[in-house]
């Protein structure tokens, strides 16, 4: 019966991230994690988002107000780097790099008498925050892999959806799409009877 915990599979998705690498029967070596790191301030007087990205550098800058006043200032992209905290010393470069290209970072009261420093922003510092992003040398692995005896039901199509490193909130929409139309073509494949 469908649906029943007992049974096994008519398919299987996965969208694990970093978890590609690692999770049995996958084991994806070409999945390595970018390294993000942010700093959370609260400045409501950031009403512009902003950013600077020069090529082959892999560090950048970005300022991103949030409605609630608070700013989003980034970043980094470190390949292969699985450290999974904010180190303190890149959160003091992305603060001068941030101050640096939006000094309305600062309190406007400093700003009125002089040139903010960094000293000027920490106090506004609500979160540090890293992520890792994850990655895959090729691309995205966005396909149908057919895998026989899973459960005791011969031939199950496996989905692979991952890769897609610092893409995957703008592409997710897009992937779902290519997943649940790899899965429609898959299903109706299975269910076509071959005749030996």
């Amino acid at each position: 019966m469908p649906g029943d915990p007992a049974s096994p599979p008519d398919a299987v998705v996965v969208s694990v991230g970093l978890g590609a690498r690692f999770l049995g029967g996958v084991e994806d070596k070409d999945v390595y994690p970018i390294r993000g790191q942010t700093v959370l301030i609260k400045a409501p007087w950031v009403k512009l988002g902003m950013a600077l990205y020069k090529e082959n550098d892999l560090d950048f800058v970005y300022i991103i107000p949030r409605s609630s006043g608070e700013v989003i200032v980034g970043g980094t992209r470190t390949e292969d780097d699985w450290y999974p905290s904010p180190r303190p010393e890149t959160s003091q470069m992305i603060l001068e790099r941030g101050l640096a290209l939006c000094p309305e970072l600062a309190p406007p009261e400093i700003r009125s008498t002089r040139k903010p420093i960094v000293d000027d922003v920490l106090p506004q510092v609500t979160a540090y925050g890293c992520g890792l992003r994850p990655a895959r040398k090729g691309g995205i692995r966005l396909q149908t892999e057919w895998t026989e005896g899973v459960g005791g039901r011969g031939k199950v199509p496996v989905i692979h959806n991952y890769g897609h490193g610092g893409g995957g909130y703008q592409t997710s929409w897009s992937s779902a799409s290519v997943v649940l139309e790899l899965l429609r073509d898959a299903l109706e494949t299975d269910a076509v009877p071959v005749i030996v």
